[in-house]
C-alpha cells in the first residue's frame, strides 16, 4: 500500500484516460466509467460528472483510489481504499491513495463531519470495486474467448479455472476500458465471509509517513518567497479595530507588512474575525511584530458577555415552560400523581476544540486565481467562502487538502483559510497564516453552553411513569442566521426527540438562548450535554427506586422493538442524522445488547473497595449505539483516577476494527478531559482561558490504566464511529463518582467540586 498526498484536477483525469487508464467514477447513485461520461459530450462535460470518489487502474496494475474525504486521524483514507480493494480483489501492495481537491462538481460533498463518510459511501465504494472486478473478468474472458463464468479475479490476477491460464490486472486494462459497463446482474458483491480486508485490522496508509516525518500537515506548508502572517484579532466576538499604531511592529527585523483586515459583524458565519495582520519572513518575527502593535478596539455588541451571568439566565430559562418538541401522554398530570418525584438541573460549559495542530493555511493569488493549501475538513466550504470574500468565480479557487493534526469540527470552518487568501491578494506573495495555541483557544467556534432541567415520576414499584426534559443552549445556527434563539430540529434530535425510553408520559421542551460568541460543531455536538443529563438522571432515578442502574436503564429502554417515530409525539421535524428512520431505525434491542456486553466485560456488580465505584451510561448518536462503564478511585484529596474503562459499540458493519477501537479510546480520553477539566468562561466578552495551562485536557495521569473496547458483531448498515464514543463518557464518569462518594455531579467540569476531598464530598 502506498499513500500519496498529491491532488488531482478534473483535467488530469481526461489526460489519464488518454494514457490508457480505466477510471471509474463512484457516486451514491452508482458507478460509471469516466470515459463513457465524457465520450461524445460537450467540451466542458466534466461539469456533469458528479461522483464522490474515483478508482483508477492503469496498465502497470496499480490501483489508485482518489479519496474525497479529509484525513484527521480517523483513518478514512485507509478505510475507503480497503472497501474498494476488497471488492476489486486487489493486492493491497499495489493499491495507493491520492487526496482529492476541493471540487464539488467532481467529487460531490467532501464535508468530513457527522461521522458519515463510511455510512454514506460504503455501498457505492463496494459497487465500484465489484464493477472493476467484473470488467476485468469480462476482459479476460474476451481475450481467451471463453465465458465470463469460467474466469475469476483474485489478488490482482484473473484465472481461467479449467486451463489455469492467468492474466494480471494491468494486462487487461486496455480491453476492459472498451467493454460495455456490466449490468447490475453481472456485479457480484462479496458475501461477508469472503471479505479479505473489510472487517480486518489494517494499518493506516499514512502511518509510515507519519512516523518518518514525511507526512504533510498544515503547519508544514512552505513556498518560496512565502510570508508568514499572524493576526491580532478582536478580543470580543463582533469587535473591530478603531485605530492602530503599527510603527513599532514595522521596525521588527523580518517584518515586511502590516495589513488591517475588515471585521464581519455577527453573525459572521465562516468569514474571518478581522483585526490586524503582521506579515514577516518568519513566524518568530511576525509574532514579535504583533506584540508591538498598539490597537484601540471597538468591542462591539458582546462586550458585556459574562458566562456566570449567562448561566443564571439559561437556568432560569429551563425552569420555565419552553417550546414543546415532543409530547406523549400527559407528563404534568403523571408527575403530579407520582409516588415519588425527582428533579435535577444539569449544566455544561463552553468547550474549545483544542486540537493538537493549531490552524494554519497557505494561499497564493495570481491573475485573478487563488490556490489554497490547508488542513480543512470542508474544502468546498473553503472554496466557496474564499470566492465570496475575494469576489472571484469559484472556479478560480483551488483547494488542496493536507493531513489534519486533529479537527473535531473546528477545521470545517474556513475563516483561517479566508484570512490567508485575503492577505495573499493584498501583498502579491504566498502567505501562510499561522494561529498560535492562544489564538486557537480564544477565537474558536466554541461548543455551546447548555442548561437542562429534568423531572421524573416513579410509581410504587419504582417504575418511571413520567419524564420531563427541558433544554436551553445557544444554537449553532446563530452563527449563520440573525435572531436565532431556539435550537434547530437536528440539535434537539440529538438525545431529545430521539429519546428511546418506554415512558408513557413524556414531554421535551426547548428554551430560548441567544448566542454571544461564535458557536460551532464539536465532536458529537449537542449529544454531549443531552447524554450527560439523560444518563445521569436515569442513574438518580435508579437510586431513588432502590434499583441497580444497569437494570434500571434496561427497564427504561423497555422491550426490544423498533420505535415508530410517527407515533412518538414529535412536534419538531424528525431528525435522524440526515438518514431516514426506515433505513436507520431506533432499535432498542441494540441498546440492550451494548449495555449487556459492556456490563459483562466490565465486571458490573462485582464489589469494589472503599473510595471506588463504577458508573454506566448508554447513548445512540450518529446512528451507532455506545455503552460505557467507567471505574473510578477517588483519593483522599479528591483526585479522580480511572483504573478501568470499558466501551461497547454497535456501529453496524465495521470496515476497520483497529480504527474503531482507536476512535473509541480517543473519544473516551477526550470525554474524560471535557468532564474533569473542560471549561471556557467569559468575562467582559472575552474568553478567560488561553492555553493548555488553563484550558486543561486529559493527560496521562487521567487516562484509564486498563481499556477495553468491545465491538458488537453486526451486519447492519454502517453507522458513525468518530463521534459516538464521546457522549456516554461524562454521565458514566459522574455516575461512578457518585457510586464512590455519594456526591452528585450535575455541573461540569468536575475537578474543583472534589477539591475538598472525599469527606466533604460525602
Amino acid at each position: 500500500m502506498n499513500s500519496q498526498s498529491t491532488s488531482m484536477e478534473r483535467r488530469e483525469f481526461v489526460q489519464l484516460l488518454g494514457a490508457g487508464g480505466l477510471v471509474l467514477a463512484v457516486s451514491l447513485s452508482g458507478c460509471r466509467r469516466l470515459s463513457d461520461a465524457l465520450r461524445g459530450a460537450p467540451k466542458a462535460a466534466t461539469t456533469s460528472v458528479t461522483p464522490a470518489a474515483y478508482l483508477r487502474l492503469d496498465d502497470t496494475g496499480t490501483v489508485t483510489v482518489i479519496c474525497h474525504r479529509s484525513e484527521m486521524g480517523q483513518g478514512i483514507r485507509t478505510s475507503v481504499a480497503m472497501i474498494v480493494a476488497d471488492e476489486l480483489d486487489a493486492d493491497w501492495s499495489q493499491v495507493k491513495v491520492e487526496q482529492a481537491l476541493g471540487d464539488e462538481k467532481t467529487y460531490g460533498s467532501q464535508n468530513t463531519d457527522g461521522s458519515r463518510s463510511i455510512r454514506d459511501f460504503y455501498g457505492a465504494l463496494r459497487e465500484a470495486g465489484a464493477t472493476g472486478r467484473a470488467l476485468l473478468e469480462a476482459a479476460a474472458a474476451k481475450q481467451w474467448s471463453v465465458p465470463a463464468s469460467e474466469v475469476e479475479a483474485r489478488q490482482h490476477v484473473v484465472t481461467h479455472r479449467s486451463s489455469g491460464r492467468t492474466l494480471g490486472y494491468g494486462e487487461l486494462v486496455a480491453t476492459a476500458r472498451e467493454l460495455p459497463m456490466p449490468g447490475k446482474a453481472a456485479i457480484r458483491l462479496k458475501r461477508p465471509e469472503q471479505f479479505r480486508y473489510i472487517g480486518k485490522d489494517m494499518p493506516s496508509v499514512d502511518m509510515a509517513d507519519m512516523i518518518s516525518g514525511a507526512a504533510l500537515y498544515g503547519m508544514d506548508l512552505r513556498r518560496e518567497g512565502m510570508l508568514v502572517a499572524v493576526i491580532a484579532r478582536p478580543p470580543v466576538y463582533g469587535g473591530a479595530v478603531k485605530s492602530v499604531d503599527s510603527s513599532a511592529a514595522e521596525k521588527v527585523p523580518g517584518v515586511e507588512r502590516v495589513v488591517q483586515l475588515d471585521s464581519a459583524p455577527p453573525p459572521s458565519a465562516f468569514m474571518p474575525l478581522g483585526g490586524v495582520a503582521v506579515l514577516a519572513r518568519s513566524t518568530w518575527a511576525a509574532l514579535q511584530g504583533r506584540q508591538k502593535l498598539k490597537i484601540d478596539w471597538d468591542h462591539g455588541p458582546h462586550a458585556t458577555y459574562d458566562s456566570a451571568v449567562f448561566r443564571t439566565e439559561l437556568e432560569r430559562s429551563v425552569r420555565r415552560a419552553g417550546k414543546v418538541v415532543r409530547s406523549q401522554g400527559n407528563a404534568a398530570r403523571a408527575l403530579a400523581s407520582a409516588s415519588k418525584r425527582l428533579q435535577a438541573d444539569y449544566y455544561v460549559p463552553h468547550l474549545s476544540h483544542a486540537q493538537m495542530e493549531p490552524l494554519a493555511a497557505l494561499a497564493t493569488f495570481e491573475n485573478g486565481k487563488c490556490d489554497i493549501w490547508a488542513p480543512t475538513q470542508h474544502p468546498q466550504a473553503a472554496r466557496d467562502t474564499v470566492a465570496l470574500a475575494l469576489k472571484i468565480p469559484v472556479e478560480n479557487v483551488r483547494v488542496s487538502v493536507t493531513l489534519l493534526g486533529g479537527g473535531f469540527g473546528r477545521k470545517s470552518k474556513p475563516d483561517f483559510i479566508v484570512e490567508a487568501a485575503l492577505l495573499a491578494r493584498e501583498v502579491g506573495k504566498p502567505v501562510k497564516v499561522v494561529w498560535t495555541r492562544e489564538d486557537d483557544i480564544q477565537h474558536d467556534y466554541f461548543h455551546t453552553v447548555a442548561a437542562q432541567h429534568l423531572e421524573g415520576g416513579l410509581d410504587a414499584n419504582g417504575k418511571v411513569t413520567s419524564w420531563l426534559h427541558r433544554t436551553a443552549f445557544p444554537s449553532i445556527m446563530a452563527t449563520f442566521v440573525p435572531g436565532t434563539v431556539y435550537a434547530g430540529d437536528g440539535e434537539v434530535g440529538q438525545g431529545i426527540t430521539d429519546l428511546p425510553f418506554a415512558v408513557p408520559n413524556l414531554r421535551c421542551e426547548n428554551g430560548p438562548a441567544a448566542a454571544l460568541t461564535r458557536i460551532g460543531w464539536y465532536r458529537s455536538v449537542i449529544n454531549i450535554p443531552h447524554a450527560f443529563a439523560i444518563s445521569s438522571f436515569a442513574d438518580e432515578l435508579a437510586h431513588a427506586a432502590g434499583k441497580d442502574p444497569k437494570g434500571f436503564l434496561l427497564e427504561l429502554i423497555g422491550p426490544d422493538r423498533i420505535i415508530d417515530m410517527t407515533k412518538a409525539g414529535l412536534v419538531a421535524k424528525p431528525s435522524n442524522y440526515d438518514r431516514s428512520f426506515e433505513d436507520y431505525p431506533i432499535d432498542t434491542g441494540r441498546y440492550r445488547k451494548v449495555l449487556e456486553l459492556v456490563a459483562e466485560k466490565s465486571g458490573w456488580g462485582k464489589p469494589l473497595g472503599s473510595g471506588r465505584g463504577r458508573g454506566i451510561a448508554v447513548h445512540r448518536s450518529f446512528l451507532s449505539y455506545v455503552a460505557t462503564v467507567i471505574e473510578v478511585e477517588i483519593k483522599a484529596d479528591g483526585t479522580v483516577t480511572i483504573p478501568r474503562v470499558d466501551v461497547a459499540i454497535d456501529a453496524g458493519t465495521v470496515v476497520n476494527p483497529e480504527r474503531v477501537r482507536a476512535q473509541m479510546e480517543g473519544a473516551t480520553i477526550m470525554g474524560i478531559g471535557n468532564t474533569l477539566y473542560g471549561e471556557i468562561t467569559f468575562k467582559e466578552g472575552r474568553p478567560v482561558q488561553s492555553n493548555y495551562t488553563d484550558y486543561r485536557v486529559a493527560r496521562i495521569d487521567a487516562a484509564p490504566r486498563e481499556f477495553g473496547v468491545h465491538i458488537l458483531p453486526s451486519t447492519e448498515q454502517p453507522g458513525g464511529v468518530g463521534e459516538p464514543g464521546v457522549p456516554p463518557v461524562a454521565p458514566a464518569l459522574c455516575n461512578a463518582i457518585f457510586s464512590a462518594t455519594r456526591r452528585r455531579i450535575r455541573s461540569l467540569p468536575v475537578d474543583k467540586q472534589l477539591a475538598g476531598g472525599i469527606a466533604s464530598a460525602r
